[in-house]
């Protein structure tokens, strides 16, 4: 939620997306995207048909947004630039998720 509100509020997020040029650099988060994932998904890997198996996915989809920066940055990068243009709509969705996940969290 806080990402979010500060994408939205600087428009931080454009320059992000401009680091995917350097190689280097995405697969340096890469690798620390996977670590976060693989953390998730071993400490809370719960399929229940309830609000919690958002947190599995998330984790699962951490995972593989991970190798796939390690594994193939130039198509990142592409996928950065598309991402770009809708970035505003973007920021509002992880606003709106990390509300409702802080919500059902208590």
């Amino acid at each position: 939620m806080i990402f979010g509100l500060l994408f939205l509020g600087t428009r931080y997020l454009g320059k992000v997306i401009e680091l995917t040029e350097n190689r280097a650099f995405v697969i340096a988060t890469g690798y620390n995207t996977l670590l976060l994932g693989l953390a998730t998904v071993i400490l809370h890997n719960v399929w229940v048909a309830d609000w919690r198996v958002a947190i599995t996915i998330l984790g699962w989809s951490t995972v593989i947004k991970g190798i796939m920066k390690i594994g193939f940055p130039e198509y990142i990068h592409k996928q950065a630039q598309a991402f770009k243009a809708r970035q505003t709509i973007e920021a509002v969705m992880v606003t709106f998720l990390g509300g409702w996940l802080l919500w059902m969290s208590f």
